[in-house]
C-alpha cells in the first residue's frame, strides 16, 4: 500500500533517492538550505519508507521548475513516476497563470511527453552551470 504525501520529502529521504537513482549527489546543507524553499512537494511512501519524491520551485507566477523527481529502483515500473507527476501537474493547473513558464531537465523525456512537454530544441537550446 502506497501512502501519497504533498509535501517535501524529508532531507534523509531526498538525499538517499537522489543517491540510489542516479541522480546528481547534493550536500546536506544545501538540502536543508533549498527543501524549505520549494513551491510545492510531493513524496510516496511504501509503510514507512519514501519511494518516490517529486518537487516544483520557482517564483510562484512567472517561472515554475519541476525537479527531483525520482523513483526507488526497486519501486520503478509500477506507476510512481507518473503519479509524482499527476500531482505536481494538479498543482501547476491550480497555480501556474496562463503566461507562466514551466520547465524541467528530462532524464526520462518518455515520462513528460505524457504531460505535454516537449523539447525546446531547435527553437531553444537547455543550458546548465553546477556548482
Amino acid at each position: 500500500m502506497y501512502t501519497i504525501i504533498e509535501k517535501v520529502a524529508p532531507t534523509e529521504d531526498f538525499l538517499r533517492l537522489r543517491e540510489i537513482t542516479g541522480l546528481t549527489p547534493r550536500s546536506r546543507e544545501a538540502a536543508e538550505k533549498g527543501l524549505p524553499n520549494s513551491l510545492y512537494g510531493i513524496h510516496i511512501k511504501r509503510h514507512s519508507e519514501t519511494v518516490a519524491m517529486g518537487r516544483v520551485v520557482g517564483d510562484g507566477a512567472l517561472n515554475f521548475e519541476i525537479v527531483d523527481v525520482a523513483v526507488d529502483p526497486k519501486f520503478q515500473g509500477v506507476g510512481l513516476g507518473r503519479q509524482v507527476m499527476e500531482h505536481i501537474m494538479a498543482y501547476l493547473d491550480r497555480e501556474a497563470l496562463p503566461s507562466a513558464y514551466i520547465t524541467l531537465m528530462a532524464d526520462v523525456p518518455e515520462l513528460y511527453k505524457k504531460f505535454g512537454f516537449e523539447l525546446s530544441r531547435p527553437n531553444t537550446e537547455g543550458m546548465h552551470i553546477s556548482k
